[in-house]
């Protein structure tokens, strides 16, 4: 997402996406940790917020890396990467989705 995107820009593309599904957390880039619109959301939801740093994004393989984003972030996955790590897993249940200025990515959380 890009700075200042509202909750309910964030809301409407998480339910786009995942549809009634039961969502467990949030996950993104720490940079991202002072976005009202990600907290409202999140908050909306009733999940936490789990932040990664890019060192811990660019370790994680992911199927569709984009150089713009590791030129921008330092790393080549914010969405993919950061749902894996959330998860515990190594599989996406959800690959990276844009909508509009979101791009949003679901891992099943592993138990």
């Amino acid at each position: 997402m890009r700075p200042g995107t509202a909750a309910s820009a964030i809301l409407a593309a998480v339910r786009d996406a995942l549809g009634a599904s039961a969502v467990g957390c949030l996950a993104t880039v720490d940079r991202r940790a002072g976005e009202p619109g990600l907290r409202a959301a999140a908050a909306q939801l009733g999940v936490p917020i789990v932040f990664f740093a890019p060192d811990q994004l660019s370790g994680v393989p992911v199927p569709n890396p984009s150089e713009r984003t590791a030129a921008a972030l330092g790393t080549p996955s914010v969405a993919e990467a950061a749902a894996l790590l959330a998860a515990g897993t190594d599989r996406l249940a959800l690959p990276k989705q844009v909508a509009g200025t979101i791009t949003l990515a679901a891992a099943t959380i592993e138990k």
